[in-house]
């Protein structure tokens, strides 16, 4: 259960990292305003590219402490800059490189529960709720935000997306 979800979280939020660094670059050698960027959404009802990293990074740690069998970190959505976001990614990512393989045995049989959208979901097994909720959900917010970007005219591609910011 480690080795399929932590290693892979790090590995796209920092691509996420990375995809933000770009937008930052974007905006300055466009005279962009960030907080326009940080503001866009591809629809009215969806949430802002500043919520979509923040949420990719909720969904991450909340996998990583569940499956572990610990409580999930509290991180405030207070950012309000790029480097604000990268700053709550490189926190994320610390959390998650301190976990120990250890805490995860047993984990694909542990029941989940978690409140989501204001419901009550509870999952039968850590396999069941990694593979049908944390990734995808974790995957949706991330391309999300690159899709938000590339919407924004920041030059981005496959590459950026899969390179977990190398």
């Amino acid at each position: 259960m480690y080795d399929t979800s932590v290693p892979v979280f790090i590995h796209f939020l920092n691509s996420l990292s990375a995809i933000l660094k770009k937008a930052e670059a974007h905006c300055a050698a466009k005279k962009i305003d960030p907080a326009v960027m940080l503001g866009l959404r591809i629809s009215p009802d969806m949430f802002p590219l500043s919520r979509q990293v923040q949420i990719a990074s909720d969904a991450a740690k909340g996998a990583g402490a569940r499956l572990a069998g610990i409580e999930v970190p509290s991180f405030p959505d207070e950012e309000k800059t790029f480097e604000e976001l990268e700053a709550r990614i490189a926190r994320t990512i610390a959390f998650l490189k301190g976990l120990d393989k250890k805490q995860f045995e047993g984990a694909e049989a542990r029941s989940i529960a978690l409140k989501a959208g204001g419901r009550e979901m509870t999952f039968e097994g850590g396999a069941s709720f990694l593979e049908t909720w944390a990734k995808p959900n974790f995957f949706f917010h991330l391309t999300t935000a690159y899709a938000i970007l590339r919407q924004g005219g920041v030059e981005l591609g496959k590459r950026d997306y899969l390179s977990g910011g190398r």
